[in-house]
């Protein structure tokens, strides 16, 4: 009796110890502009959940969509942008009924923190002050977008569009500006939190809240990954939560 308990609590440590060393690995494609927050967000929800991984990709939402449409293995998918998660849910990778919003951001141009010169106004922008201007691609990058309503709205953007250097994510144009290459760029408030060589000279209102959706991408999407889909949701759950809402804020993330 004694030999057949010892087996049977060997099997099970013996399975145990298979299950922590093969662990569910669930891939993340979240906007830029989440890096710092999720790769933090990650690691706490990983001390809580040791039979999940978390692997991100991070990139602008409109090129993380494409690589979802060309079969890129991804289970979670985090946008910058109602628009592009609109486009997901339109060909069919996720469900109406599963996303939801959970952060919002705000608008702001920056210039880089030496500089003697800071627009006060969007106008200003016009001047010979400024000849070189980050902005994310308004094709794939979802802060380009908001940029250029923003720019279209208050008729400056004719004006204003060939002094435009376009980036591939919101990141890039951060770098952009931190690095003296352009004089001014418009990214995320969240984005100058990680940088100490840049400041913020205007905070830019956009007539939509900035509202982030995430979605975990439908199972058969991919195949049979049933166990990825769960952990999935399970990641998204967490984003939701409490403890997620705070390392959101403590990134500088509003409330949905």
């Amino acid at each position: 009796m004694i030999k057949v308990m010892v087996f049977l609590l060997g099997s099970l440590l013996s399975l145990s110890q298979t299950f922590a060393a093969n662990p569910v690995v669930v891939t993340v494609s979240a906007a830029s502009s989440l890096t710092n927050a999720f790769k933090e967000m990650g690691l706490v929800f990983e001390t809580k959940n040791n039979n999940i991984k978390i692997q991100f990709n991070f990139a602008s939402s409109g090129q993380l969509l494409q690589q979802i449409i060309k079969g890129a293995p991804v289970d979670v998918f985090a946008s910058a942008d109602q628009e592009t998660m609109d486009k997901a849910e339109q060909l069919g990778f996720i469900e109406k009924k599963q996303r939801k919003n959970f952060a919002s951001n705000t608008l702001v141009l920056i210039v880089p923190k030496g500089s003697k010169k800071a627009p006060t106004q969007l106008s200003d922008l016009t001047t010979s002050k400024y000849q070189r201007i980050a902005m994310g691609l308004p094709s794939s990058v979802p802060v380009g977008r908001y940029t250029q309503l923003v720019l279209e709205k208050s008729g400056l953007w004719q004006v204003l569009e060939s002094k435009m250097i376009g980036s591939q994510n919101v990141r890039q144009a951060l770098d952009y500006v931190a690095r003296g290459e352009v004089d001014a760029g418009f990214v995320y408030a969240t984005d100058v939190a990680v940088s100490d060589k840049v400041r913020i000279a205007i905070t830019v209102p956009t007539d939509k809240k900035i509202l982030y959706p995430i979605a975990p991408v439908l199972a058969e999407v991919h195949g049979d990954h049933h166990e990825q889909f769960i952990a999935a949701q399970k990641f998204i759950t967490f984003v939701n939560s409490q403890a997620g809402q705070t390392i959101l804020a403590k990134h500088g993330f509003g409330k949905p």
